[in-house]
């Protein structure tokens, strides 16, 4: 396929667009940033730049097949949360209405983890958490995720032809920032805020690929995670300590995710295969 990434010179963008680029479809990647051979230069939150970018650019392209949409301010205290809400909230917009003008019909996009409560000051209904249960915003960049995936409900259904896939990714992580982790087990505190979660990049882009491949018409969301914890320490240890009282469903494992990505497994073919622990 011909593919639009926005955002695709962030830090789970490069991946996304190599990953994209070495299973054979052609990329094109918008965004703000980024060397002059390899992106073009939008500003997403001008609706007339976006729709002329994604229906084609003189020397790069003449029309898209999907979108993937990565690009955005992306965690709460980067801008004021006056810039993170117009910013997001508008180039969402911009990006999803012109899919709809120009007849894009699959689209797969960055939610985020931090609409199931992070950072959990206010402890989960249950753990391991998933998507059933309602959106929990508690800062403006997360009620702008909840309010995109509201925005994605109703698009669908104007359009049942329409595919949206909103993929809740966890904490990025490139093999470069495994060295950290062995200090975080000192204390559970650390990372307590997304229940000790986090995603190798080259994971988040198989999820990508995955949901370009196999996501059908409406709309869905799915949590993305490693398939294990950030922590050596049990997970029975660490919600024991962090979490008492709190309901448990099912099985916790020893360090398996506490961020249920069995959704994710079953419908989208997900399969995490990189952990922190295999890095050298």
């Amino acid at each position: 396929m011909r593919i639009v990434v926005t955002g695709g010179s962030g830090k789970l963008g490069r991946t996304v667009v190599r990953t994209l680029r070495d299973e054979g479809h052609e990329v094109v990647n918008l965004d703000r940033f980024g060397e002059r051979e390899s992106v073009t230069r939008v500003d997403l939150t001008d609706y007339g730049q976006v729709i002329d970018a994604i229906a084609g650019v003189d020397d790069r392209h003449s029309g898209t097949d999907a979108i993937v949409h990565l690009a955005a301010i992306p965690a709460p205290g980067i801008a004021s949360d006056v810039e993170t809400f117009h910013n997001n909230i508008t180039s969402t917009f911009n990006v999803f209405q012109a899919a709809r003008r120009l007849g894009i019909t699959r689209i797969v996009y960055a939610s985020s983890e931090t609409v199931l409560g992070l950072p959990f000051d206010v402890p989960p209904p249950y753990i391991p958490v998933d998507e059933e249960y309602p959106a929990r915003p508690e800062s403006t960049y997360s009620l702008v995720k909840h309010l995109e995936e509201q925005l994605a409900i109703e698009l669908v259904r104007w359009n049942p032809e329409l595919s949206i896939t909103a993929l809740r990714f966890s904490n990025v992580m490139d093999p470069d920032d495994y060295a950290a982790f062995p200090s975080f087990d000192g204390d559970a505190s650390l990372r307590k805020w997304n229940l000790w979660g986090y995603i190798d990049g080259r994971d988040g882009a198989q999820a990508v690929s995955r949901a370009l491949a196999n996501a059908g018409p409406g709309f869905e969301r799915y949590i993305i995670a490693a398939a294990d914890t950030v922590m050596s320490r049990s997970n029975a240890e660490l919600v024991a300590e962090m979490f008492p009282g709190v309901s448990i469903r099912g099985e916790l494992g020893v360090n398996d995710t506490l961020l249920s990505i069995e959704k994710a497994r079953r419908e989208l073919g997900f399969a995490p295969e990189h952990s922190w622990r295999d890095a050298s």
